[in-house]
């Protein structure tokens, strides 16, 4: 019985503990991952960075669309359940352990995340030295214009990228 105490303890830390950095698991749905991608308009081979990949469903998603996908997550057990589940896609899908916000993003195309409120303003000051495109889940960027909308998903540019580096690139 103690041992199931335990357990439990512990997914309940894993799980409580990314509130306090990004935003607690939440599955993407069928409909926001569609919208993203359509808001997106990615092409075969670009590269989509996702902050919380969470169980790997989008990640999953860009790779049968043809796009090389990465995702940070910070909760070791849905790291373990995202690398599970893009096993098949391992040529296009790179899952990394890692607290997005103190780690060097690598180069890409666009950006996907579901974070919450909180965490928007971060986010749109570290995508103004990242630049690019963003697309948000649910959640607005404060004081600022999305490019469109669609089924909850809001699409932002801020200009160009960081040109690709030694430093900057995949593992």
């Amino acid at each position: 019985m103690s041992l199931i105490i335990a357990v439990a303890c512990v997914v309940v830390l894993l799980f409580g503990v990314v509130v306090f950095v990004g935003a607690p698991y939440l599955p993407t749905l069928r409909p926001q991952i569609d919208a993203a991608f359509t808001l997106l308009k990615l092409h075969k081979g670009q590269t989509l960075l996702e902050l919380g990949c969470g169980d790997g469903r989008v990640l999953v998603e860009a790779a049968k669309r043809g796009y090389r996908a990465v995702g940070v997550e910070l909760n070791v057990l849905l790291v373990l359940v995202a690398l599970w589940r893009t096993r098949r896609y391992r040529r296009n899908v790179t899952v990394l352990w890692g607290n997005y916000w103190r780690m060097s993003w690598p180069p890409s195309d666009a950006v996907f995340a579901f974070l919450i409120d909180g965490f928007m303003p971060k986010l749109h000051e570290r995508m103004l030295q990242y630049g690019g495109k963003l697309v948000s889940v649910a959640f607005r960027i404060p004081d600022r214009q999305a490019i469109t909308e669609l089924d909850g998903v809001r699409l932002y540019e801020y200009g160009k990228k960081l040109a690709r580096t030694e430093d900057s690139a995949l593992p």
